[in-house]
């Protein structure tokens, strides 16, 4: 396993993080309040996205800054490719529903590219049948939040430890299989059937800056990404030690 690079602890410099696939910056601001600065790339405008920007085919733009080298600005790369290839929620309905939609999988391509960086680098996935090592994965409970939003991390040049995962205090609120059930936890997907309206998506994940519907399904919590931030900077920091 090669091991991340030493980041060297300048104050007035915080090491640089791209964030591919960024959406609404749900990852971005976790890294950021674990240390680093984001920079993010979508393929669609996102006017709210918090940091620095740049509207790109995150692959494209990635290939580009290892054609140029411009890849060595940076320290380590966040991706959270688009997941209805492989998401079990997907699937399962398309299945059930003879929808039959096709989604391109873009994980092994994607891959390639990071491999090439020689960064650090993680790709997020849910749970479900995607091409990703779960590494690390992560439970909204584990940070005490109004939604589950089970989420696996395949790390790539670098590891941390996996969180113990709490057991769930209860339901997923809504409907599910015909029968409602209440419980701690709201459902941040879809509409409908008992799922959390905006204002309830943006209080359980902490996530307050967008009240897009769309951007906040495809949210994960900041919390997420503060605990990975912070397990990459651990790990640099024992490198350097």
């Amino acid at each position: 396993m090669t091991q991340p690079t030493p980041i060297r602890r300048d104050p007035d410099r915080r090491p640089r993080l791209l964030d591919l696939f960024c959406c609404a910056g749900g990852a971005a601001t976790g890294y950021h309040r674990a240390g680093f600065d984001v920079i993010g790339v979508d393929i669609t405008d996102r006017p709210n996205y918090p940091y620095e920007f740049v509207r790109a085919d995150a692959l494209e733009y990635l290939a580009g800054l290892i054609a140029s080298g411009e890849i060595g600005r940076f320290y380590a790369v966040h991706t959270s490719p688009p997941c209805q290839a492989g998401c079990a929620l997907t699937v399962g309905t398309n299945k059930s529903r003879g929808w039959g939609r096709e989604h391109v999988q873009l994980i092994p391509e994607l891959r390639t590219l990071l491999d090439a960086t020689g960064l650090p680098y993680v790709i997020e996935q849910p749970t479900g049948k995607a091409p990703v090592r779960r590494d690390v994965w992560l439970c909204g409970e584990m940070f005490g939040l109004g939604v589950l939003r089970h989420r696996n991390f395949e790390l790539g040049h670098w590891t941390m430890p996996q969180p113990t995962h709490p057991k769930h205090r209860g339901y997923v609120r809504g409907y599910r299989h015909g029968v409602y059930r209440d419980g701690p936890y709201v459902a941040p997907y879809g509409s409908g059937g008992g799922k959390a309206t905006v204002p309830e998506m943006q209080e359980a994940m902490g996530i307050p800056w967008t009240d897009v519907r769309e951007e906040l399904t495809e949210a994960i919590p900041p919390a997420f990404a503060q605990r990975i931030g912070t397990g990459l900077i651990t790990a640099a920091l024992g490198v350097a030690a």
